[in-house]
């Protein structure tokens, strides 16, 4: 029973009480008991005025419990003819005015905040109070595993992803350097905001290829020059000085004359290694801007198959096509891509040649996917396995005994200006494959 009706209930029982006492003076004064039923009649009308008043702030108090659980917070309470009572309208109606404007706060913020995210380059991934992805903006959409990632946890993505698995292991807090497995440079961070006073989690992924390897470019090109500037100084003095210097061998005696000649054209050799060798560094730095043609590009594997043929037969190695697709033309320079290409088929035969497995093999594959040609070189050397991923493509690192580490940085300097994506990694099969995504020649309209 409600406090309405407890009340109502005794004020009747508290009058008809008085009006059974009443009936006792019928007899002796019935004048006495009417007047006094009339005052208790006057009383009862009296009192359920007046409890219909002081409970009428509950039916303002219920109104407005209605509309905060509805968040009408844009509706007003209706005024009253009482003063006291209009202070607690008044009072009500200054709060649901308080959070509309708190509200329309928030939603802005709200909205400004996904338009950011959405137009930032940089990805974002929110975690919920279980670790799960509960947002992912457009540019964490796009990285490699994450499209179809919403609502679970990043670590069951982490083993076939290699940059996933570096960010699920980010410490809080911390800010580091990842690389994904085709090469690609991320800065990422982890970090936490606060939610209905728990803690969760989100992660900032910005992408630093192009910025990195710019600086990077600029660097060794710089180093290149230096170095191309004093060697072939040195060299080319060197060099005449040492053509000089046969001139006195026949003021020698024979046996003295033909060690002289034998000293100098060693080191005359040794000269124009020297000289060959800053030169294929200088190769990089001077090399031209591509002049973009249609090609064949399995006219193109072609003569590098028949070139590299007859060498890995006298190694024990098999090359061959795996798998060769009807693909259309691709616009690209012709003589740089095949100076990529032979780099990346001469590195696979090496590392076959290194490797210890019994199965010695080279495979090509040119396979038409969905918007894309993908050119595969794979190998059975796995060379790759204890090499961290963003040591691959950078500039002078290799893993061959004397090895110059120029191989890699000309095949990225190629692809980079062809605006072709690539990724060198292990596969799941213990081979290494080098992926080489292409862009078609658009139909002609």
């Amino acid at each position: 029973m409600t406090l309405r009706w407890r009340l109502y209930g005794y004020l009747m029982a508290a009058h008809l009480l008085f009006l059974a006492i009443t009936v006792l003076l019928f007899r002796t004064q019935p004048l006495l008991m009417l007047g006094l039923e009339a005052a208790v009649l006057l009383s009862l009308v009296l009192g359920i005025r007046l409890i219909r008043r002081a409970l009428e702030p509950l039916g303002y108090t219920r109104h407005f419990h209605d509309l905060l659980q509805d968040q009408h917070y844009a509706a007003r309470l209706q005024h009253s003819d009482d003063k006291e009572l209009n202070e607690l309208v008044q009072l009500f109606n200054t709060m649901l005015g308080a959070l509309y404007q708190e509200r329309l706060q928030i939603g802005e913020q709200q909205g400004f905040l996904d338009r950011l995210l959405e137009a930032t380059p940089s990805a974002v991934i929110v975690f919920d109070f279980d670790g799960c992805i509960s947002l992912l903006n457009a540019s964490a959409l796009a990285l490699p595993g994450l499209a179809q990632a919403h609502g679970q946890p990043l670590s069951a993505f982490a083993g076939d992803h290699s940059l996933l698995a570096q960010l699920d292991a980010l410490p809080l807090g911390d800010s580091q350097l990842l690389t994904g497995a085709d090469g690609r440079r991320y800065r990422g961070q982890r970090g936490q905001f606060y939610d209905r006073g728990f803690a969760r989690h989100f992660l900032l992924v910005e992408e630093l290829t192009e910025e990195l390897e710019s600086s990077e470019k600029a660097t060794y090109e710089k180093l290149i020059r230096v170095l191309a500037h004093e060697v072939n100084n040195t060299v080319a003095a060197t060099g005449s000085v040492l053509d000089s210097l046969l001139y006195y061998r026949r003021q020698l005696a024979e046996r003295d004359s033909e060690d002289f000649s034998t000293a100098i054209h060693a080191v005359q050799r040794r000269n124009a290694s020297l000289g060959e060798f800053i030169e294929r560094f200088t190769r990089v730095v001077k090399m031209p801007a591509p002049e973009l043609r249609p090609n064949a590009v399995r006219d193109v594997m072609d003569d590098i198959l028949y070139l590299y043929r007859e060498q890995c037969r006298s190694r024990g190695i098999s090359i061959a096509w795996q798998r060769c697709d009807e693909v259309p033309a691709i616009a690209m320079d012709r003589q740089l891509m095949e100076q990529a290409l032979l780099n990346i088929v001469k590195n696979a035969m090496e590392a076959v040649e290194m490797g210890a497995g019994a199965d010695r093999h080279i495979r090509l594959v040119l396979a038409q996917e969905t918007g894309a040609v993908r050119l595969s070189v794979i190998d059975s050397g796995n060379l790759l396995g204890e090499v961290p991923a963003h040591q691959l493509f950078t500039p002078f690192f290799t893993t061959k005994k004397g090895g110059q580490g120029i191989g890699l940085l000309f095949v990225r300097e190629v692809l980079n200006r062809h605006g072709f994506r690539y990724r060198l990694a292990a596969t799941a099969e213990g081979a290494t494959s080098f992926d080489i995504w292409l862009l078609t020649v658009p139909a002609a309209p």
